[in-house]
């Protein structure tokens, strides 16, 4: 029935959920759904991770504030009601963004090679939220696309919208992963799809199988999908400011940028099925994916800042990615890399230096090992001297 105050009528519930379909629709989401605002019910769980220390460094996380809040929407909008998820597929428009470079090129995480959704899409639900006030009903609300206090695909799974996979992501049914979610808590009620209940992986295990860090652990004894970040290969190329850890370097490979390995193999992600984006603004972008490693790791702050303006990519830093670059050198291995990796050794940045003195030492030709020699008569830096001196002795110099 409709809802009257102060002598104003305004629409029921199931016509309020769609219109707000219909305006969604056409500001370019793929999918909503609808849930009600209560307490998590995976707050337990999602504490414990933080307990167990599998967040790493990600500290924002683990703030008390943030832990209470992800446990209770309530806190962060008071008098929430209804919580509109929406669905914005990313999945690049050719099979070439499917294909794999070679060694001596960077591959990024496929949400990274185009504009920072962030932004996009975080105007879209503001502009949606608006459009509610205006139009439909008075409402009090917040927005958010990834950075806030929510646990958006908890809210996903019991707006309808898909399941918790073994590889942590949300998996809709025919469509795949390859998805941002964001959400839009309202003050007001509204008619809610039912949850998604059925959890399509089986007995499957080819994500944790194919993660070759092994940061994904499988469920735990309540069903939730587990993943230590501190191994997986987007927390450390992305999140991790500091070195990555020597074991985990080779199994990295030439991944600068995140990672999709446990996308890819997920057989939910059928080439066959995925949609592929029609929006320009989701299309890889040139000289990200795919781009020369040598090349990118002779960039400077300017050219870092040109390149990634706008993108996902400058959350790294440009010494985060000039560390992934490192990496990915001396997992390819090329004499062709010993120039740049020996003009890096000057950079003001120890990270970059210590992972460029780590890649010379794989490369391990003569040229790489006299540039790790003249680096260790002038370096100052505590940690970059041991990893000068690793790499000179791995390759049995003294």
């Amino acid at each position: 029935m409709p809802g009257v105050t102060g002598g104003m009528v305004f629409p029921s519930t199931a016509a309020l959920s769609k219109s707000i379909r219909a305006r969604a629709s056409e500001i370019g989401f793929d999918a909503v759904g609808i849930a009600p605002v209560e307490p998590s019910a995976h707050a337990e769980v999602y504490r414990h991770w933080i307990d167990s220390g599998h967040a790493g460094e990600m500290a924002y996380l683990a703030r008390e504030d943030a832990v209470a809040k992800r446990g209770d929407p309530q806190l962060v909008v008071p008098g929430a009601r209804s919580a509109v998820v929406l669905a914005k597929n990313y999945y690049p428009q050719s099979e070439e963004a499917h294909a794999q470079p070679d060694p001596s090129q960077g591959m990024f995480a496929r949400y990274a090679r185009n504009e920072d959704y962030h932004e996009i899409l975080k105007a879209r639900l503001v502009a949606l939220q608006e459009w509610i006030n205006a139009e439909l009903v008075p409402i009090q609300g917040r927005a958010y696309v990834d950075t806030g206090p929510v646990l958006e695909r908890e809210l996903a799974l019991r707006a309808g919208l898909g399941w918790f996979g073994k590889n942590t992501m949300l998996i809709q049914p025919q469509r795949g992963s390859y998805y941002f979610l964001g959400v839009i808590l309202l003050d007001v009620e509204l008619e809610y799809d039912a949850g998604f209940e059925r959890d399509h992986c089986g007995s499957c295990t080819r994500c944790l199988d194919g993660c070759p860090t092994g940061a994904l652990l499988g469920r735990d004894a309540a069903g939730a999908p587990v993943m230590d970040a501190r191994r997986c290969i987007s927390y450390l190329t992305i999140e991790a400011r500091g070195p990555i850890s020597r074991a985990l370097r080779p199994l990295i490979s030439n991944r600068i940028y995140g990672c999709d390995i446990c996308q890819e193999v997920c057989p939910h992600n059928n080439p066959r099925f995925v949609q592929i984006t029609t929006e320009e603004a989701f299309w890889p972008r040139q000289g990200v994916h795919g781009a020369k490693l040598v090349e990118l790791m002779g960039m400077d702050q300017g050219e870092f800042s040109r390149r990634f303006k706008n993108s996902p990519v400058k959350r790294a830093k440009r010494r985060g990615l000039l560390r992934n670059v490192a990496v990915a050198l001396g997992n390819w291995g090329s004499p062709e890399a010993v120039p740049v990796l020996s003009a890096s050794l000057s950079d003001h940045e120890p990270l970059i230096r210590g992972h460029a003195a780590w890649a010379l030492g794989r490369i391990g030709t003569p040229e790489a090992l006299q540039a790790l020699r003249s680096r260790r008569l002038v370096e100052e830096d505590t940690w970059v001297r041991q990893e000068i001196e690793l790499a000179l002795g791995a390759a049995g110099v003294t």
